[in-house]
């Protein structure tokens, strides 16, 4: 019972401890990124903070499995440094038996990053992109409000729209500026208004005339009209093909099973397993070296986790492009580093050497075995 106590306190307070730095880190990125957005007109500066949450919520899972991973190399690697080990050693425990402790600390941890990748993380991006969606119907109809000198979403065109009546629809004094290779024109009308139709926006005018310039061969045009339908921007589509997959529910993906869709479950199952995987490693990688510091295994297991991390985006893109298939793919990234991880825990516990394999070696005396 005094095993498990203390070491569990020992790694809630190091847990807790990493959770708060890369939250913080991560929070300072992300507001940068979202403040960034807002600026140029993605996000309604008014809704900062709550894409702000959204987006963090979405990369919770990663901070958690970093944080848990961490957490582990750092408080081993203290015990190691403080001799704790050694006495643990002493009165019969061996590395192998830290592992139940440990699972039981990290279970509720690694079940909420299930949870967030398959369930938040979706649910995050689809909020996301609704909020943005509103704000960008909502930036394309004050783009056309009258009395202002407006560009157009595609900078093709300059117009102006002079509402004499608050109370009236439509406007007077109408003047629209365009340049579309290899014409160039100026369009006035008397009054015009603005109708939005099948997501596209339409400056109407009537009683007016246009004139057309080709700048090829400098020929002027002058068009007179009384009723006049121009198409100011066309609604962009914000569900990027490529990210689209992001916004799914899990379920979905499972059910479709199409490429795209099982490298993006790959990735969120990923990312779960990836926390389970280097539990293990992180406690068959911990050991204490006076001549490299303390910080040369939190270093070491920093560069393990962003080369799974890694392996998983890798894993998702070649899955997406038919290189490598879905369960050959999670058997040999997940599978073979859950062996590798365990083979190296049963070593440790073992306390085998690499140099017992070679032939007329003579046993290493206990106190220099890893």
């Amino acid at each position: 019972m005094l095993f498990d106590s203390a070491l569990r306190k020992d790694l809630s307070r190091t847990f807790g401890a990493a959770v708060t730095v890369l939250l913080t880190i991560v929070v300072t990125i992300l507001l940068i990124k979202t403040l960034g957005l807002a600026s140029r007109g993605r996000v309604n500066p008014s809704e900062v903070l709550l894409v702000l949450g959204l987006t963090v919520l979405g990369q919770m899972t990663t901070i958690l499995a970093l944080s848990l991973f961490i957490t582990v190399v750092a408080t081993f690697s203290r015990m190691h440094a403080d001799s704790e080990m050694a006495i643990w050693h002493a009165s019969g425990r061996g590395l192998g038996h830290f592992l139940l402790p440990v699972l039981r600390f990290a279970w509720p941890v690694i079940v909420v990053i299930f949870g967030l990748a398959l369930v938040v993380w979706p649910w995050s991006n689809r909020q996301v992109q609704d909020l943005q969606q509103r704000f960008q119907q909502r930036n394309d109809i004050e783009r056309v409000a009258p009395g202002q000198f407006q560009e157009s979403a595609s900078g093709s065109r300059v117009f102006f729209i002079d509402k004499h009546n608050p109370g009236d629809p439509m406007g007077l004094n109408v003047f629209v500026y365009s340049q579309n290779e290899p014409f160039r024109g100026v369009t006035t009308a008397r009054q015009g208004r603005v109708e939005i139709r099948d997501e596209d926006k339409v400056l109407v005018l009537e009683n007016g005339q246009q004139v057309l310039q080709d700048l090829r061969t400098g020929e002027l045009r002058v068009i007179g009209f009384s009723d006049y339908e121009l198409v100011i921007d066309q609604q962009p589509s914000l569900v990027q093909s490529g990210h689209s997959t992001r916004r799914l529910p899990t379920l979905d993906l499972m059910r479709l099973a199409e490429r795209t869709h099982l490298g993006e479950l790959s990735w969120r199952l990923g990312l779960g397993l990836a926390a389970l995987n280097l539990l293990l490693l992180g406690l068959a990688m911990t050991a204490f070296n006076p001549r490299v510091g303390r910080s040369y295994h939190l270093g070491m297991a920093l560069f393990a986790f962003v080369t799974y991390y890694n392996l998983i985006n890798v894993g998702q893109s070649w899955i997406e492009i038919g290189k490598v298939g879905f369960g050959s793919y999670m058997a040999g990234l997940h599978g073979g580093c859950a062996m590798l991880a365990g083979l190296w825990l049963v070593a440790r516990h073992q306390r085998w050497h690499w140099r017992r394999l070679w032939p007329g070696t003579a046993a290493l005396p206990s106190g220099a075995r890893s």
